[in-house]
């Protein structure tokens, strides 16, 4: 039993490649190839791999990919040093460079404001409406107040139901909207703006108290307080009604005073945006309280003392409002003016001109009738607007016909998204209910045309694709093998060469000089 181990233990130590030193020399060439391609397999797996990373350089484009592998590199290091800047910040390094260095140099602080309805202030208008026409994630219209409505979620069910995401574009647009750069020169501004930047809400309304301590007329402090200390829509409306006081006196100093500098300018643009702001919430504080009409009023009235806003999109508020009136020539004249191919779309107007066409025909409207006699022309308008909308964003049919459940409406939305479908839906289901046929004529449009299209087809990839793909990563999991295990990965590699390439030495003469290595070294070990 002794003279057997000793035998497996003098055959293992040969196997090995570090034994290949003390092989007796005179063994013959076969045994010592056999030993160094043993002890070498590491090296020639490595060099047959960039043997065959060069011989496939071009089909695989090899320098193609590394160059997107380096940028996906710097994308990847700027996306970690952002999020550590903002942690300890509490802002967007890149947003930053952008508003203190790149905004001056092109013009961003020097755009003079003029009165509003004056011919330069219809230009930037225009401008300022084909640059937003182009952004995709704007911010909901019809977006809910955070003390009054979002935080009773948070009381029933524990959940929080914004994301960190939502409210990190909140943040950045309450500072783009309030905030300038003169507010060192009021300290209750300088108070605020530190205020706008705080992500703990008790740290915000602490700071709000104390912008009022320091100036009771300080109007954005009032619009923190109605929208995240306010538990009931009617202490919000009073604390926007305390907000418009001070907002108005406000914005009449700073047009006094507008020309001076260009700084005053700015402060100019950032009273109007504080009082058009508060404005508006102030009509949707009185929509929610059953006060129609006034509210219909504030936005009229709104949307002609100033320009039309495409960014806080006080028509669609405007629309949803004529909805709940029921007054339908009021909703078509507004549609006429803002369902323009030249101002953006929205899931709100697509899918209101869409209901106005569908009202004139979904009380009669019959999927049997229209199939035995054809569709009328106003059918045909309806049918197309339908497709119209529905091409628009695709999501909305399932919420409106519930198939789908709804959730609070995000802050922001992403324009023909899920999210901008739940915004819409959760306003809107209930004039589209009120309208009998309606969701009827919409679900048959819908599933006829529209249900099993949206379907994302699969792409089958050729099998050099796969096989090319298959063989890299089997390489390049034996280079890694071969590297952490090189004696392992050299007897693996010796019995593959075994299998497939029988070599000469595996004959009598292999054999006889095996039984004679096999003795000296028996000899050598129990000697």
């Amino acid at each position: 039993m002794a003279d057997r181990g000793g035998v497996g233990e003098a055959a293992a130590v040969g196997a090995s490649p570090a034994s290949v030193p003390g092989l007796n020399p005179t063994l013959g060439w076969r045994e010592r190839l056999r030993a160094g391609l043993a002890g070498t397999g590491a090296s020639l797996w490595f060099v047959a791999g960039l043997g065959l990373l060069y011989a496939l350089r071009i089909p695989l484009r090899l320098c193609e990919n590394l160059a997107a592998g380096t940028s996906s590199l710097i994308s990847g290091l700027i996306f970690i040093f952002e999020w550590w800047y903002f942690h300890k910040h509490g802002t967007s390094f890149i947003e930053q460079v952008s508003v203190s260095h790149l905004q001056p140099l092109m013009g961003g602080t020097e755009s003079s404001i003029s009165e509003p309805g004056s011919p330069s202030r219809n230009r930037e208008n225009e401008t300022s409406r084909q640059n937003l026409s182009e952004c995709k994630v704007w911010r909901n219209p019809l977006n809910l107040f955070r003390g009054a409505e979002y935080r009773r979620y948070t009381w029933v069910t524990g959940k929080e139901p914004l994301t960190y995401y939502d409210m990190n574009l909140s943040a950045q647009d309450h500072q783009t909207f309030f905030t300038c750069d003169t507010d060192f020169l009021r300290p209750s501004d300088t108070v605020m703006q530190k205020a706008w930047r705080e992500r703990n809400p008790p740290a915000r309304i602490k700071a709000a108290y104390q912008a009022l301590e320091l100036n009771n007329d300080c109007a954005t402090a009032y619009v923190l307080l109605a929208e995240e200390e306010a538990t009931t829509i009617v202490d919000a409306e009073r604390l926007f009604k305390q907000a418009l006081k001070a907002g108005e006196t406000i914005y009449r100093q700073s047009q006094q005073c507008q020309h001076q500098s260009p700084q005053h300018e700015a402060q100019l643009r950032r009273d109007t945006n504080v009082l058009v702001y508060i404005k508006r919430r102030l009509a949707m504080c009185a929509r929610k309280l059953g006060r129609i009409r006034e509210a219909v009023k504030i936005m009229r009235d709104l949307m002609k003392e100033f320009p039309p806003l495409t960014m806080l999109n006080i028509h669609e508020n405007l629309l949803e409002s004529l909805l709940e009136l029921q007054a339908y020539p009021d909703v078509q004249a507004v549609l006429a003016k803002y369902d323009d191919i030249s101002l953006p779309k929205s899931a709100a107007i697509c899918y209101t001109a869409a209901l106005l066409k569908t009202r004139t025909v979904s009380e009669k409207f019959s999927p049997e009738t229209a199939s035995r006699r054809g569709l009328s022309t106003a059918e045909i308008n309806a049918v197309e607007a339908i497709h119209r909308a529905v091409e628009f964003n695709p999501h909305v049919p399932k919420y409106l016909l519930e198939m789908k459940s709804l959730i609070l409406p995000p802050e922001h939305i992403l324009k023909r998204g899920d999210s901008e479908a739940i915004a819409y839906a959760f306003f809107h289901l209930q004039h589209w209910k009120r309208i009998e046929g309606a969701l009827n004529l919409l679900q048959c449009t819908w599933e006829g045309t529209f249900h099993h299209v949206s379907v994302y087809p699969k792409k089958e990839l050729p099998l050099f694709i796969h096989f090319t793909a298959g063989f890299c990563s089997s390489t390049a999991m034996i280079a890694i093998l071969t590297h952490q295990f090189p004696e392992i990965m050299g007897i693996f590699a010796k019995a593959v060469l075994g299998l497939w390439c029988p070599q000469p030495w595996a004959s009598s003469g292999f054999e006889e000089n095996t039984q004679d290595l096999k003795s000296e070294d028996l000899g050598l070990s129990s000697g």
